[in-house]
């Protein structure tokens, strides 16, 4: 299977399946030296298990990671990094109806037409439990941005109709409310909103927003490399996300140029723009203010409620799916969507180290 790695000097591979013996990952191209422990993982792991709301899956798996490789003396050692987590909850039999027939809204079509055969079990790669991954090198590469003042902040920003109020922004809350929002009042409708999808047997989806704070300018390059393009792509490859958008996203077509361009101004010195409707993203390299970015989610396939489809022999039937499902995929999708982004942003620090000869003279030349 090709495409299960990203990055160009950060480099992450993942690999297992939902119902397999565990799921990790390989990060190559982590700089020597960066203080790391599996702690630091595991913050962000509790992030995205399963079981720990009502508004979850049932399932319920500890997600401890275990560093295979990499570390010593608790430091980075530049070479690759190999981290695992078991699986220790599958139930495998919830599936097994499913295996002659397809799912709407999934994966298990799309499998068969590619390679004439499917892991039925969950999904198998295209299941949610492969963010696990993810997470993991993203928590890598959260930790070495920290140390350069960058910091990432992901939240629910909306679910179903529901959608925050920046008037009520409340950092802890992200932790704290079962939906991942910082308004803790547009949470409790949310959490009704979502009561009411479960007694219908449906699910619902929503808006994943990330801010990035510190990014300097001049990341990114401007044809095939483009810092905005780079994110959406790590985004998009989330498997629920449906749409990325940067700054004012779709909103642009709406606008005059007057209205949309971000006037410049110095302050203390410093080139800074009034407005920032481009999210701190031209012409795809960083202009050193704020990015801003949007992770739209599907409803979860997984609903419980009758549905049409299609067996392997061609045959149309209506199933109800079982199993053990999330009613809404966003609130667990938040630390995903933030770990991709971070793992983009030190890829593009890292590639700018070479830009300049001056950046080489600094290194080599005493």
């Amino acid at each position: 299977m090709a495409g299960s790695s990203l990055g160009i000097i950060y480099q992450l591979t993942t690999w297992g399946e939902s119902h397999g013996t565990a799921l990790g990952v390989v990060v190559d191209g982590c700089p020597a030296g960066l203080h790391l422990e599996e702690r630091d993982i595991q913050t962000y792991l509790n992030r995205r298990k399963p079981g720990q709301t009502k508004i979850a899956t049932p399932r319920k798996e500890a997600d401890e990671v275990k560093i295979l490789s990499g570390l010593f003396d608790g430091k980075t050692t530049g070479t690759p990094i190999s981290m695992l987590v078991q699986n220790t909850s599958h139930h495998s039999a919830d599936y097994s109806e499913i295996a002659n027939y397809y799912r709407p809204g999934h994966a298990d079509y799309t499998f068969d037409q590619k390679y004439g055969f499917r892991d039925y079990r969950g999904g198998g790669r295209s299941s949610g439990r492969e963010t696990i991954g993810r997470v993991a090198a993203g928590a890598i590469a959260a930790k070495a941005l920290s140390e350069f003042g960058i910091h990432l902040c992901a939240y629910t920003k909306s679910i179903g109709p529901i959608t925050i109020s920046m008037d009520h922004f409340d950092q802890k809350a992200i932790l704290e409310t079962p939906t991942a929002m910082p308004d803790r009042e547009a949470s409790l409708l949310a959490e009704k909103y979502l009561a009411d999808c479960m007694k219908e047997y449906d699910s619902a989806g929503g808006v994943v927003e990330c801010v990035i704070d510190g990014v300097p300018a001049g990341l990114g390059d401007p044809v095939f490399e483009k810092l905005d393009a780079n994110l959406a792509k790590a985004l998009m490859s989330i498997g629920a996300v449906k749409a990325v958008e940067i700054g004012d996203g779709v909103e642009v077509s709406l606008h005059h140029g007057s209205a949309n361009n971000d006037p410049f101004r110095v302050q203390d010195g410093k080139i800074i723009k009034s407005s920032n409707h481009a999210g701190g993203i031209l012409g795809g390299i960083s202009d050193g203010s704020r990015i801003v970015l949007r992770a739209h989610i599907k409803p979860t396939p997984s609903i419980f409620s009758s549905q049409k489809t299609v067996n392997q022999n061609g045959e149309e039937i209506e199933i109800s799916i079982k199993g053990r499902h999330d009613p809404v995929i966003v609130p667990r999708a938040v630390v995903v969507v933030e770990s991709m982004a971070a793992i983009v942003i030190l890829d593009a620090l890292l590639v700018n180290a070479s830009c300049k000869m001056e950046n080489l003279k600094k290194l080599y030349l005493p």
